[in-house]
């Protein structure tokens, strides 16, 4: 029983249209799900993912009119994409100039060339050359040329205050382990990796302790999630249970079936289920066109929609 790798990573705007056009025209992902959150049906989640809306590919952003976030500690700093080879850095680096994204040079960094920018918003992200490791499912209809686009998500990195507890959590209740280390300005950088590891399985922890606490709003991260196969869900609730982590018990988001705990820094962490997928209720021809909810909200849809702006 192993996490497999990054299932997805959920995202706060505050400008969800152009959200929507930074991330499909300028990114090059595929909107694959519009819905809507279901703790709070006034706000649009939105999944932008590759062609076939794959688990481990999707970033997903809550549309809440929300203040900028206050940067710090304990935290997720820096959402990576996945793309393939020096040339496709080189390609991101010139589209994104011309896009007018903030962004700076390509550099190495733990032995992968890697391209930092953000949106508008401050979203902080980075593009990481994963050397075409593993499946890619590109969306044939995208802006973005099929082999310059965007193949998933990862890795994932963290600003904590107190590295030691989280690093118990990801061990010791996890199963990840501390594949090396590597430098940056800010410190040294341990990564953790899920299953056989890889750009798309793997955390990027830093420990800051210096910093105040960030403080969530537009631009910030607010969970990251964990791919498990669909036959290892009990099991995971039931080691969550056992060993004495609290957690929000079996939710099921109609798309996936998830768990939700908060590691000792209080970061969200979400263990998800790859199925049943987002063609579980339209066409992968058409997904993301219509607004889509879950059968237990299809009921109250004319109010939902009302309430929700145009995108």
């Amino acid at each position: 029983m192993h996490l497999t790798g990054l299932h997805h990573l959920t995202a706060i705007t505050a400008r969800a249209a152009d959200n929507a056009a930074f991330c499909t025209r300028i990114l090059g992902l595929r909107l694959v799900k519009k819905t809507v959150n279901q703790d709070d049906v006034s706000a649009y989640h939105l999944f932008y993912a590759d062609g076939i809306a794959a688990p481990g590919t999707d970033m997903t952003f809550f549309d809440w009119p929300a203040p900028p976030e206050r940067r710090g500690t304990d935290s997720i700093v820096r959402t990576a994409f996945r793309v393939s080879g020096e040339g496709t850095i080189a390609w991101w680096h010139e589209h994104l100039a011309r896009e007018g994204v903030t962004h700076e040079e390509p550099i190495l960094r733990d032995g992968r060339l890697t391209l930092d920018f953000e949106d508008a918003e401050g979203q902080r992200l980075m593009l990481v050359d994963d050397g075409g490791a593993g499946d890619a499912h590109p969306w044939p209809a995208g802006p973005v040329p099929v082999e310059r686009q965007i193949r998933g998500l990862g890795p994932i990195r963290l600003s904590l205050a107190r590295i030691g507890a989280t690093e118990a959590v990801l061990a010791e209740v996890l199963g990840m382990s501390h594949a090396r280390s590597y430098d940056m300005p800010e410190g040294e950088v341990r990564v953790w990796q899920m299953g056989e590891g890889g750009a798309g399985a793997e955390l990027h922890l830093l420990e800051e302790p210096g910093l105040p606490p960030a403080r969530q709003g537009a631009g910030a991260v607010h969970h990251v999630a964990f791919r498990i196969p669909d036959a290892d869900y009990g099991s995971w609730a039931d080691r969550l249970k056992q060993r004495r982590m609290p957690s929000s018990g079996p939710v099921d988001r109609y798309y996936f079936r998830s768990l939700y705990f908060r590691e000792p820094n209080g970061i969200l962490f979400e263990i998800a289920t790859d199925g049943p997928g987002f063609t579980a209720d339209e066409p992968l021809e058409t997904l993301g066109e219509r607004l889509s909810l879950p059968p237990f909200l299809e009921g109250r849809r004319a109010e939902i929609e009302a309430g929700l702006k145009p995108l």
